[in-house]
């Protein structure tokens, strides 16, 4: 791979991203190779068809989700973003817009397009610390098994 298709590519992950919608789903080719694999703390698939089912899923999920981009570098085939992900819950403190901070380590195709595709986010600090119940638990557990 060039390093201008290198670039492209990461241009067009970042754009894809910072884009996203339910409608702009139906461009995921242009981004992904067909046989391409996705992988989150939640997921784990491969192909298109199963990757944008991974996002319409998000979307049933939660309430106005953005990604937004903070940082990427790459070489060669491969690729780092670091990401910022906003969104409101879904049937409980809709008001309050939630924020969860990642990376994701991605493989280019000589193309550009993503072949791997890998999210890496702390679940239990971004995520399941601000659920009720289970929020209290986990600082809880944090207080217990800190040093201070």
């Amino acid at each position: 791979m060039s390093g201008a298709q290198h670039a492209a590519g990461l241009a067009r992950v970042v754009a894809f991203y910072e884009t996203l919608s339910p409608q702009s789903l139906a461009c995921i080719g242009e981004v992904y190779a067909p046989d391409a694999r996705f992988k989150d703390p939640f997921n784990e698939v491969q192909g298109l068809a199963a990757i944008e089912n991974v996002f319409r899923h998000m979307y049933r999920q939660v309430h106005e989700p953005r990604f937004s981009v903070t940082s990427s570098m790459g070489e060669g085939a491969e690729a780092w973003l670091a990401w910022e992900f906003r969104f409101r819950f879904q049937g409980w403190r809709e008001s309050e817009v939630q924020l969860v901070r990642g990376a994701t380590h991605l493989r280019l195709a000589p193309d550009g397009r993503v072949t791997e595709h890998r999210d890496y986010w702390d679940t239990g600090e971004e995520l399941f610390a601000r659920l009720p119940l289970l929020g209290g638990l986990m600082r809880f557990l944090r207080r217990r098994l800190g040093a201070s």
